[in-house]
């Protein structure tokens, strides 16, 4: 099977995932913290409920591939298909009432990510793509029903020009926050917050470069075929693949890209 192939089996893990997340949205929700005592990272029973009926239609659908999930770990990862899920990536915005959220759904094969999609129920928005092409689905604008159209990443060839995005400055420390506020100081703006939909926009040719440390490979899976399908570049900060997680910057444009790289490097 190619990636295309599981493209409606996505579309319903992306329905199923949001009937389960969003009728917690918004409410009273309590979130635990699963820090341990260091910065705050939330997780809720909204989660809980997106992770475990995506697992439950991947089981049944495919039983021998393998699942990672942000919420209940690991199974079969080693198979040659293999679902990388985070139900709702950004809960400190989902907590806080903002709608800059959304389910992670990516697919690898063989280590490799093949398909991905990201999923906004409060907003009715998908964005997908398969490396090669990528895709919004969402409201039209006009009232008319929904909408569909490509992604394009746009063109950036100066830092000068560029709009540059990262989920929090809390993200950096030492080293790392030095080669961040490199990059920033060349660039023409700096904005915070979004998580997984700072990625989306820069797909949508909204946002030149997204830079972000300490992600886990459900953090970025999704996005990767989305970003590389709309034109753009996402690596690690060596330059290496970004699948595993770790220190990311995605791009645009690929001059951007390797500007960041080289500020990012010192």
């Amino acid at each position: 099977m190619t990636a295309v192939d599981f493209a409606a089996f996505v579309n319903d893990l992306a329905t199923a995932s949001g009937e389960a997340i969003l009728p917690f949205f918004r409410t009273s929700i309590g979130a635990d913290d699963k820090s341990r005592g260091g910065v705050f990272d939330p997780v809720t029973e909204a989660d809980k409920a997106g992770e475990a009926v995506m697992r439950q239609m991947i089981r049944r659908a495919f039983p021998r591939h393998g699942l990672i999930g942000e919420e209940f770990g690991s199974d079969h990862a080693d198979a040659e298909y293999t679902w990388v899920l985070d139900p709702i990536d950004g809960t400190r915005s989902f907590i806080s009432g903002l709608p800059l959220w959304g389910t992670l759904i990516g697919l690898e094969r063989a280590g490799k990510p093949v398909y991905g999609m990201m999923h906004q129920p409060f907003t009715r928005e998908r964005f997908f793509g398969d490396g090669e092409w990528a895709g919004w689905r969402g409201p039209d604008l006009k009232g008319k029903g929904f909408a569909e159209r490509r992604l394009s990443a746009r063109a950036c060839a100066s830092l000068a020009d560029a709009t540059v995005m990262a989920t929090s400055p809390a993200l950096f420390d030492g080293a790392a926050r030095a080669a961040f506020e490199r990059v920033c100081a060349q660039a023409r703006l700096t904005r915070f917050g979004g998580d997984c939909y700072a990625y989306c926009m820069l797909a949508a040719g909204h946002v030149d470069l997204v830079i972000e440390a300490g992600l886990q490979p459900y953090d970025i899976v999704a996005l990767i075929p989305i970003i590389e399908g709309a034109g753009g570049v996402v690596t690690s900060w060596n330059g290496g693949s970004a699948a595993k997680g770790g220190a990311v910057v995605a791009a645009g444009d690929r001059r951007m890209h390797e500007a960041a790289l080289k500020l990012l490097a010192g």
